[in-house]
């Protein structure tokens, strides 16, 4: 259990709004339709941490692109 949050959750979600709509979606097949149009983000996502584009050097490397400017 961790003591603190990065960000607070949202009314949605302490209600359970977006838990119950998440088990409509499933319940109903919308995420099986919708499978097919994630797969490029997917794709997109695994090559780049493959790459190593999310590992610290490189996210050294980026910060210290976006300081210099």
């Amino acid at each position: 259990m961790r003591l603190f949050r990065y960000r607070r959750p949202s009314v949605k979600t302490m209600l359970g709004v977006t838990k119950a709509k998440k088990r409509i979606n499933r319940a109903v097949g919308i995420t099986a339709v919708k499978k097919p149009f994630r797969a490029p983000g997917n794709m997109k996502r695994r090559v780049l941490r493959r790459a190593g584009y999310n590992s610290e050097p490189m996210k050294f490397i980026r910060f210290m692109g976006r300081m210099f400017k």
